[in-house]
């Protein structure tokens, strides 16, 4: 180690930082993380979503297909290849497999399905690459969809469902493997990747492919023949699976499709914002300040927190001086400044871990001793600019003019935000500066509407509801919805890696296991890899489908959000996500549970190389796991969904002790998973005590650089009139009374409403033909004996005035 330039850091200080950077990387497992260089989206590559389809397990199965369409292939056409045929022959031949579909054998019809299934997967045996393989699934899976092969799949996939024979035979079998859903998985395989080909854009130069992609989207959507969309057959799925009924359904493929249904029909992210502006428009509401996708996707990671045991190493090279404030490094650093005692600490691991925006305390280096000025490199430096503009609610104004004319004229003028008569002239530019600032949601419009619609129904008459996607999958999810959250909540609880085995929880791994165990070490852990992966997977499904269903339910319909959301909470959504993120969340996010040889479409086009032990725990040379960090951004939205606004489920996080669990994510450096875990910080800090704050500077400080800022929201100081305890539970009972009148208003089809038109009209009212009971007329004359001849008529009762 060479001295430092200036001569003034003596060498022990860097054997302390070498020791503690070694101890650092045995208590934690890992070196100083760097910035995670991660691009969010909506899915991962479109070669890494299609091979997260297969599991290694299924790798012998893809020459099974193969050999299943060669040999009904060479009995149709003579010496040619697939490749070779033209447009006419090609659909002739899949209209004679089409025909195969049909037959009662159901070993033929099998073989006929993994025909079809290696169309969809490129017919890999007549291609020299991945990228003639992929251009050969989508080729044949448009191909096979304008044949009407999606039709004939989904039939065989009902048929499945229904198969009582196989339901009963799982349920016999001590050990389900991958044998018992054999005939699901080829289905849900054709389906996933026609799917997934037909999200992708469209190729300008095929306006055939354009048209086609539009009308699947509408058949998957609003379906003819019955009156559920697609998406509604899989929930049922998983709700069968997770009953109990159906324990060899292929939870993954299931999962995966039903996100990708969703994803197509009712649109990613990128929609999701230009709805939202177009609806906005709609209703009269000034633009959005800001893209708020392209303000995330521009911010810069900051420095994990320290970790205890650099705090301790830094504690004691400065006289044992714990309290380090970020917003106070004048004070650390002044030489003539007093050591201030230490401050009791909530928890050891929690101590100081907060983060910096701006410096680095584990590279930063020790500052000497100095005797005049600082120099101009050792500065605190601000960031030019806040990342967002500050937002105000209309709620926010009341309150602010109910304080200043309580305090200044002595009487409130209830939801008045105009008259400012008798208060001083500050308060009038206050209130203009919060005006300016001035937002109203879509969900505040919608709650007023409804309000409106409560108060005056025969008025306004009946609500103009637009038959989207969106509603029509809520309105068929209605009755059974909190059933799918539910089922959603238990798949996910038994794939988080923090789950302990328990014999009483649902078996996922139903179609991941072979029928026989392995022997070797080499093919144990290889299915080691395989069920790790499997698991990673169904958590990134899950997670992606819950935020994709409350983002697009918020923006149909507040109440619709809401709705999904109580369900969510009632079903301990809210620790089940807690409990996820307590683990080594770096270990999680630099997972290697793959092996990219054995990836579709790379193992169809490739010769297999062999496989070493070395080989797999190396695994591949990736910084991190795109699926793990995906699934924890996702899980993290979807927490800050559920608790935004929610002072109950706020509580929830304290209570919890969600606080040292979401520090501990901010190790992560990643900018957009850091904003996420900083706005849950946020929303409690109120709650946590002002020795919490106190201790936790650096932390409050990354959230006043990193989050939206609320006018006169003062969540550093807990002074907030929203935050009393009293007012919990009646704030939840108010939401779910709005949410049961909304749902009943819109989508209770009873014609005994209050307000149902009356018929006056006595010729008309004794005309009418009631339905009566079937037993009914056996016992009619024994009612009217009963109930008329033998009760005495008193016509003075009749007469007598009330």
């Amino acid at each position: 180690m060479e001295e430092p330039c200036n001569g003034s850091r003596p060498k022990g200080q860097f054997r302390g930082r070498e020791l503690f950077r070694a101890q650092r990387k045995e208590s934690e497992g890992s070196v100083d993380c760097p910035s995670v260089e991660f691009e969010y989206g909506d899915v991962d590559s479109f070669t890494a979503e299609l091979s997260e389809l297969f599991s290694y397990t299924e790798e012998p199965e893809f020459a099974l297909n193969k050999r299943c369409f060669e040999e009904d292939f060479k009995t149709q056409v003579k010496g040619e290849r697939w490749t070779q045929l033209n447009a006419v022959q090609q659909k002739a031949y899949v209209m004679r497999l089409l025909d195969g579909l049909e037959v009662v054998d159901r070993d033929k019809r099998l073989k006929v399905a993994r025909a079809i299934l290696y169309l969809a997967q490129g017919v890999f045996g007549d291609c020299g690459s991945e990228s003639e393989v992929l251009r050969w699934s989508r080729s044949n899976t448009f191909l096979l969809y304008e044949m009407g092969t999606f039709t004939a799949i989904l039939e065989l996939l009902n048929m499945e469902i229904d198969n009582i024979q196989a339901c009963s035979s799982a349920l016999r079998k001590p050990a389900i493997s991958l044998a018992d859903s054999t005939e699901l998985r080829v289905l849900l395989s054709v389906m996933y990747l026609m799917v997934e080909n037909f999200r992708l854009p469209a190729e300008p130069d095929r306006p055939e492919w354009a048209l086609a992609k539009e009308t699947f989207r509408t058949e998957l959507s609003f379906p003819v023949q019955t009156d559920e969309p697609f998406a509604l057959l899989l929930f049922t799925m998983v709700t069968k699976f997770c009953s109990g009924h159906a324990p060899h359904f292929p939870m993954k493929k299931v999962l995966l499709l039903l996100w990708k249904v969703l994803l197509f029909t009712l649109g990613g992210f990128e929609d999701l914002q230009a709805m939202k502006v177009k609806k906005r428009e709609g209703l009269g509401l000034p633009p959005l300040p800001e893209d708020s996708l392209q303000v995330v996707r521009s911010m810069r990671a900051a420095s994990p927190p320290a970790s205890a045991l650099e705090l301790l190493e830094q504690q004691q090279k400065r006289g044992r001086r714990v309290r380090r404030d970020s917003l106070d490094l004048y004070n650390e650093r002044d030489p003539f400044k007093n050591d201030e005692g230490a401050v009791d600490e909530e928890d050891n691991d929690d101590a100081d871990s907060g983060i910096e925006g701006e410096v680095d305390p584990l590279e930063r280096d020790i500052i000497p001793p100095l005797v005049a000025t600082y120099p101009t490199t050792e500065r605190v430096t601000f960031p030019k600019g806040l990342p967002w503009a500050p937002k105000v609610r209309e709620r926010d104004i009341e309150h602010f003019l109910e304080s200043s004319r309580n305090k200044f004229i002595g009487f409130t003028l209830g939801h008045d935000t105009e008259t400012l008569v008798g208060l001083p002239r500050p308060i009038h530019e206050s209130v203009k500066t919060l005006k300016q600032y001035k937002y109203v949601s879509i969900a505040d419009v919608q709650i007023r509407n409804e309000e409106e619609l409560e108060s005056c129904p025969v008025s306004l008459g009946e609500e103009n509801v637009p038959e989207t996607p969106c509603e029509v999958l809520y309105r068929t999810m209605l009755y059974n919805l909190p059933q799918y959250m539910i089922a959603l909540l238990k798949i996910l609880l038994a794939a988080a890696p923090t789950s302990k085995a328990k014999t009483d929880s649902i078996n996922i791994l139903a179609d991941v296991l072979p029928e026989e165990m392995p022997i070797t070490v080499l093919d144990s852990m290889r299915l080691g890899i395989d069920v790790n992966r499997h698991k990673e997977i169904i958590v990134k499904s899950i997670s992606a489908l819950l935020l994709l269903l409350l983002k697009h339910f918020k923006l149909n319909h507040i109440y619709q959000f809401e709705y999904v959301s109580q369900h969510l909470v009632f079903a301990n959504c809210i620790p089940l996500i807690l409990k996820f993120f307590n683990q080594n969340i770096m270990s999680y996010i630099c997972a290697k549970n793959s092996i990219c040889v054995l990836d579709y479409p790379y193992c169809t086009a490739h010769d297999l190389p062999e496989l070493t032990a070395e080989s797999l725990e190396t695994g591949d040379n990736s910084q991190f796991c795109w699926r793990n960090l995906f699934s924890c951004i996702n899980l993290l939205r979807a927490l800050n969904k559920l608790t935004k606004w929610k002072h109950s489920r706020t509580m929830m996080l304290v209570v919890f002790k969600s606080a040292p669990i979401l520090k501990r994510a901010l190790k992560v450096k990643q900018a957009m998973m850091q904003l996420y875990v900083l706005k849950l910080l946020k929303i409690q800090t109120k709650y946590l005590g002002r020795q919490w704050r106190k201790s936790n500077m650096k932390t409050m400080s990354a959230i006043y650089q990193n989050v939206r800022h609320r006018m006169n929201d003062d969540w550093a100081y807990g002074n907030d009139i929203d935050a009393r305890p009293w007012d919990f539970q009646a704030e939840e009972c108010t939401l779910r009374a709005n949410i049961e009148s909304f749902n009943s208003r819109r989508y209770d089809k009873n014609q005994n409403w209050e307000f149902a038109p009356v018929d006056n009209c006595l010729q008309s009212v004794l005309g009418q033909r009631l339905e009566l009971p079937e037993d009914f007329h056996y016992t009619y004359e024994l009612w009217l004996e009963r109930e008329v001849f033998s009760q005495p008529i008193r016509w003075e009762e009749l007469l007598r005035d009330e």
